[in-house]
């Protein structure tokens, strides 16, 4: 087993001293609530301006999966990865499609969850119940990659028995993450959110400098590398991977623009300025990250070979293990470090287990169990479903820990989330669309997504399908449907009272 170099105390009480500062986050989020409302707790009052509101999403955007997933993903298959500084673009386009538009409409109406736009336009329980499966869903798979890839940064930091690492990992920063999450709800999530962004901006910025001080420039690395027995990998992609290319800025493009936190951050934006100005910070962040854990991965490929399998997701790991033998300097770099992948992975898992407990508390309990429930009451059962949702997904990620690389649980998630495009984008832009047709559009698209990616046929490789995601197949029936069976409708009602609005 190929460790880190065992923290000392004082590396432990940096950690553990920035690990607790996020505590009174929550606290002063908690003290800051003007009213005990789901609005207050869920939307931190719809008052985010320009440069939280970039931090919160940069933070959220940028999580486990950049620092673990891509990493380990470019050590898998090369150069060729540098599709993700494109779909992660992608999720910009994707946004101005419909985000300045639904921020306008959530203000008007007081929107709280993405369902209760579903609920405004639609006016279908069937699509909101369906909608909300959806979303829980993926964001619930979203929260156990975070946690799986707390656990594998915790892997071997220690020393020792690296299972124990792993486990300890995952049940130390959930508890800490869901104790200010629940005090203080969006207002605690954004503020640690800001503090987690910078020092991942931060981090981003070390781990680039180091890279090139320790091993050289780039062009040095690419050298070694086609030397190497790994030199297909810096080769030109072929066809297959070209479809592929293609599959992930289509499907993370379109999914990353949908994550229900994203949503509910467009609602808490103070102004369509804000929002607006955001997103175009948010263009620049991306490429910035994106590109440096590519680079990262490639470094990896040049210095830390043998990785197979689940093990590419410790590809970064064992980069710092060399940073730190190097010197005093290297040591504590890492330790800066290693805060930076936690800032990053607790950002992205705390505003998702927010998102699912507005769902499960606004659009399932109090639309199905308790309609007469009072705002305290309601947001007293969130508190409640996150401390439940997060034991279990504890115990899930513990079960899953050498069973599932993050990548694959990525695109899993994405399968099912793009489904809601045609609700969405389509459903805020064109007046005619129909509850009905995209009801079973959605139905539709959601099975024949699952059972591709699931299904025991030959002709997926690699959970592909001639280098396309089942859920782009999924989509393109769902969105067949939709428009068709609106069109055959001809029934204007949804488009006149969306229209007067």
């Amino acid at each position: 087993m190929f460790d880190l170099l065992p923290f000392g105390a004082g590396a432990w009480a940096v950690i553990i001293i920035y690990i607790g500062s996020l505590l009174l986050f929550g606290w002063y989020g908690y003290r800051s609530r003007t009213e005990n409302t789901l609005n207050d707790f869920y939307l931190a009052g719809s008052g985010f301006g320009t440069l939280v509101l970039l931090l919160t999403l940069y933070a959220t955007q940028y999580s486990g999966n950049t620092f673990f997933a891509f990493i380990g993903m470019t050590y898998r298959v090369g150069f060729s990865w540098i599709t993700s500084v494109y779909f992660m673009l992608a999720i910009i386009v994707f946004y101005l499609v419909y985000a300045l538009r639904l921020r306008t409409l959530s203000r008007r109406q007081g929107f709280i969850t993405p369902v209760d736009y579903l609920s405004y336009r639609f006016e279908s329980s069937t699509l909101n119940l369906l909608a909300a499966i959806v979303m829980i869903v993926s964001l619930s798979n979203f929260l156990l990659a975070q946690l799986m890839a707390m656990g594998r940064a915790m892997q071997g930091m220690a020393g020792g028995d690296s299972s124990l690492a792993y486990t300890s990992g995952v049940i130390v920063l959930a508890l800490i993450m869901v104790v200010y999450g629940t005090l203080g709800g969006l207002r605690a999530v954004a503020w640690t959110d800001a503090v987690q962004g910078s020092v991942l901006f931060i981090g981003f910025i070390l781990l680039m400098s180091t890279l090139v001080v320790k091993f050289g420039p780039l062009s040095v690395v690419t050298a070694g590398i086609l030397d190497s027995p790994a030199s297909a990998k810096v080769m030109l992609p072929d066809a297959d991977s070209m479809r592929q290319w293609l599959s992930y800025i289509l499907l993370v493009g379109m999914g990353g623009a949908l994550y229900p936190q994203a949503i509910q951050r467009i609602y808490a934006s103070r102004s369509c300025k804000a929002l607006r100005h955001s997103l175009a910070g948010m263009a620049v962040l991306q490429v910035f990250a994106t590109l440096i854990a590519v680079i990262a991965g490639i470094y990896a490929i040049a210095h830390v070979p043998g990785l197979e399998g689940v093990q590419a997701d410790q590809a970064l790991m064992r980069i710092f293990r060399l940073i730190q033998e190097d010197s005093v300097f290297g040591y504590w770099l890492v330790v800066i470090l290693f805060a930076a992948i936690i800032s990053a992975m607790m950002s992205t898992a705390d505003s998702a287990l927010l998102t699912i407990s507005s769902m499960v508390t606004k659009d399932v309990y109090g639309s199905y169990f308790r309609s007469n429930a009072s705002q305290a009451e309601l947001t007293g059962i969130g508190k409640l479903c996150s401390w439940a949702l997060i034991v279990f997904l504890v115990w899930l990620a513990i079960l899953l820990k050498d069973k599932a690389t993050l990548i694959s649980l990525i695109d899993r998630k994405f399968d099912i989330l793009v489904q809601l495009v045609p609700a969405f984008m389509l459903g805020i832009r064109w007046g005619r669309l129909q509850a009905g047709p995209v009801v079973l559009g959605l139905f539709t698209g959601l099975a024949v997504s699952l059972v591709l990616a699931f299904g025991p046929f030959d002709f997926v490789t690699d959970g592909k399908i001639w280098g396309f995601h089942p859920g782009l197949y999924g989509l393109l029936l769902n969105l067949g449907i939709a428009v068709g069976g609106s069109l055959l409708l001809k029934e204007p009602g949804n488009q006149v009272r969306y229209e007067n609005h």
